[in-house]
């Protein structure tokens, strides 16, 4: 029988010491095998740390153009990807309808995501992947800019999201997420065959990620992804990020054995992007 690989990636690690702290948990003590490092947050530094004590935990690069921090680069530098503060916008919501009008550089974005990426490989990781904060890359601007640098920083895969959802907003998202597998795959790149996580994102409790891992097992792809936002419950910095996860309950999932469990079940093995 073929090996089939589920990666279990947790995104946002640097986000706070107590987002970090929980992913290196997940890892050490559940089945989260990977995780995406904001080279933009604040905890970038304690979460790059935190990293030597999980030696086995694939790191790829969670890029960023929205959300509550500010860019690596200043808003000179790229000018069309922030607001009047310098800030980024909020969320795709803001960002999407720009990039539809034409409003959003690809040079901007190609400029930003390689500062990011540079951060993270001079913090001595290198990156088993890329993906985007708020899956962005499924956007066809930002897909080209992710899958070229992808190329040629030499990062071997590419995080392709999708939706299970039946609603018109889940037959976009499949529609967007065929395009960008198809790119990937024709860029000599990586990617999991199935993903799981989108419509769970920030309520991945016990039961949503068991029908998960059986739903992706009997899809009967050679590999899956789920993507997790774990964190420890005392963490009083995530206050600023108001996205209402439940952070230490997607942690206490992931620990579970009747996890751990389902992955078995579904034949699969955990491993990060590295084993794709």
């Amino acid at each position: 029988m073929t090996e089939r690989i589920l990666v279990v990636n947790a995104d946002d690690l640097g986000l706070t010491p107590g987002v970090s702290a929980g992913i290196v948990d997940a890892h050490r003590d559940g089945i989260v095998t990977s995780a995406s490092l904001l080279a933009v947050a604040p905890g970038f530094g304690d979460a790059v740390a935190r990293l030597g004590d999980a030696p086995d935990l694939g790191v790829g690069v969670h890029l960023a153009v929205v959300g509550e921090d500010p860019p690596l680069l200043g808003a000179r530098e790229v000018p069309s990807l922030v607001g009047r503060r310098g800030d980024f916008r909020r969320s795709w919501r803001q960002f999407l309808p720009r990039a539809a009008a034409g409003q959003v550089d690809p040079d901007d974005l190609r400029r930003e995501f390689a500062a990011q990426i540079a951060r993270v490989r001079a913090a001595g990781v290198t990156p088993t992947h890329l993906d985007t904060h708020q899956h962005l890359h499924l956007w066809p601007l930002v897909q080209r800019v992710v899958v070229d640098l992808a190329v040629s920083e030499g990062i071997p895969a590419v995080r392709v999201p999708t939706s299970a959802a039946r609603s018109p907003l889940g037959l976009y998202v499949r529609r967007l997420a065929t395009t960008l597998r198809r790119n990937v795959h024709s860029a000599g790149l990586a990617h999991p065959d199935d993903f799981a996580g989108l419509d769970e994102a920030g309520a991945l409790l016990l039961e949503p990620l068991t029908n998960a891992v059986d739903r992706l097992g009997r899809h009967g792809g050679r590999s899956a992804e789920i993507g997790c936002h774990p964190g420890r419950a005392d963490d009083p910095e995530r206050r600023r990020y108001r996205w209402g996860y439940a952070w230490p309950d997607e942690l206490a999932a992931l620990c579970s054995p009747t996890a751990r469990t389902a992955v078995e079940r579904a034949g699969f093995r955990l491993g990060s992007f590295a084993a794709l």
